[in-house]
């Protein structure tokens, strides 16, 4: 048996899915359709850039969304890649809408508009420069609450991300992030201040949740026709109703990535396919089960490097 992962911001660049949009009249479809949706040229943006516009958070979720359906469509149409063995889905923060559009839950048209106003709601939330995140190499999540407690009556600062062990990432107040900063250089941990537009995944991003939960209210979700691990409870997830629940909280809540790997590993699965740009999933899996196999599709080489292994 296998799991199927999608991957989250991060993993965009310009370009990408230039060679799917250029060789499968079926993915121009697609991203005809998503500029028809989405009322401007997202498609424009992702192949041609420029990079400062892919990189505003309303644009990169449907762009990603876009690219990794994109790739998942020509898969399973193109190459008759065989969903048979498929267990689970999972996918990091909006890898999971990506998840439930490939598990026929929700609409391609209704994915879009969602991330839209998802990565629109996160960036409105936290005035641009006021948040921030901090990437943390090398230290597990103990330490890093205990060194949070010593500053978190200066303002908010949480545990975002526990992508695996020695990679998290804690999201917040800039000024408590930049003090954060210092504790860990004196505690000779390496941190990277990453390059977002907002501190996605803490408290921060309430007003989000809040705007969200109407516009997910609103849409109709159907249950998925694999098992889809939540980011917020590390756990499969089935019914429409918990499935709306869990994305809301997912806006606010700890991506617990390296647990829902575990998990997935736990039910005897070894091997796992990231769809879509890049290829941090397909490392974060290999740090949190070194004896699985994990393969990234990108390329129609991939593709064809996949089935030779089948």
């Amino acid at each position: 048996m296998k799991a199927i992962l999608f991957p989250g911001q991060g993993s965009q660049i310009v370009g990408m899915g230039s060679e799917f949009y250029n060789n499968f009249p079926a993915v121009k479809k697609l991203f005809d359709e998503a500029d028809e949706t989405l009322k401007f040229k997202i498609s424009k943006i992702i192949l041609e850039g420029p990079d400062a516009e892919l990189k505003l958070t309303q644009n990169t979720q449907p762009a990603i969304l876009l690219v990794s359906y994109s790739i998942f469509t020509v898969l399973k149409n193109e190459f008759n890649f065989s969903l048979d063995k498929i267990k689970y889905f999972a996918g990091h923060s909006l890898g999971e809408y990506s998840s439930l559009l490939c598990a026929n839950a929700l609409s391609f048209e209704d994915s879009l508009h969602l991330l839209f106003e998802r990565g629109k709601s996160m960036q409105e939330a936290v005035p641009i420069g006021k948040g921030g995140m901090l990437a943390i190499l090398g230290a597990g999540i103990l330490e890093i609450n205990n060194y949070i407690q010593q500053i978190k009556s200066q303002g908010i600062c949480e545990i975002a991300n526990d992508n695996a062990e020695g990679q998290i990432i804690v999201s917040g107040n800039i000024e408590v992030i930049e003090e954060l900063k210092k504790i860990l250089k004196n505690n000779k941990k390496k941190c990277i201040l990453l390059p977002v537009s907002a501190p996605f995944h803490c408290s921060l991003m309430n007003s989000a949740a809040n705007s969200m939960k109407k516009k997910i209210d609103a849409v109709k979700f159907k249950k998925p026709d694999f098992k889809i691990v939540s980011n917020v409870t590390a756990l499969p997830v089935t019914s429409p109703e918990d499935i709306k629940r869990l994305l809301v909280q997912q806006i606010y809540s700890k991506v617990r990535w390296k647990e829902s790997i575990i998990f997935i590993g736990e039910k005897k699965i070894q091997d796992f396919i990231e769809i879509g740009p890049g290829k941090v999933l397909t490392g974060l899996v290999k740090r949190i089960l070194p004896n699985s196999n994990s393969f990234n599709i990108n390329s129609i080489d991939d593709i064809k490097n996949l089935k030779n292994e089948n």
